[in-house]
């Protein structure tokens, strides 16, 4: 296996909205895995194109594909929580080129997601849950992020396996869509508060 290199930045460009076909840069850190444009496209189709007046939560954000473009998509803020700290910076350094005359839209927290929610008190109307795959962290984490979810709150999550094949996990959600590209599956759920 071979060992990322810390100086190689990997590209992506933002698919629609106020930052259409900007690019945002990220690090070779292991396990961090952009969600692929055309599973992008699919999910803000899913969402509505685009997101005015919501509030978001990118769990697990490593690339910030979902958080940027949310965030072009009129999102009046996006929280993007990343623990690792080459993937942090990188982060906040795209949100400050894009940003530069609203940074406040955008807040990147290095931090792990489940430190993160027990020190705030905001409600987010969308969620991006896609941590790394062989972390198995969705059943803790779909737990943990019910009180903070506003009423109709939408939960976009993305894995190696089907989450809709364990109605423990999703006990509290209804499944809205599911799909699959290649090996990753994904799909949208409901609070059902």
């Amino acid at each position: 296996m071979s060992q990322p290199n810390k100086n190689k930045l990997f590209k992506l460009n933002i698919n629609a909205g106020q930052w259409r076909s900007r690019v945002i840069t990220f690090p070779d850190v292991v396990g961090l895995r952009p969600t692929p444009n055309r599973v992008r496209e699919t999910v803000f189709n899913w969402l509505g194109q685009t997101l005015h007046d919501k509030t978001c939560l990118d769990a697990f954000a490593g690339s910030g594909a979902l958080g940027f473009e949310a965030a072009s998509r009129g999102a009046s803020q996006v929280v993007m929580c990343e623990l690792h700290k080459d993937a942090a910076a990188s982060l906040l350094a795209n949100a400050k080129r894009l940003t530069t005359n609203d940074a406040t839209r955008i807040e990147i927290i290095n931090r792990n997601v489940f430190e993160y929610l027990p020190t705030q008190q905001q409600k987010f109307d969308v969620v991006f849950c896609d941590p790394p795959f062989q972390a198995n962290l969705y059943a803790p984490f779909l737990m943990q992020i019910q009180p903070f979810l506003a009423v109709d709150a939408r939960l976009y999550w993305e894995s190696a396996i089907q989450l809709d094949r364990d109605p423990t996990v999703l006990e509290n959600y209804e499944v809205v869509k599911t799909s699959r590209a290649g090996a990753v599956y994904f799909g949208l759920l409901q609070s059902r508060r």
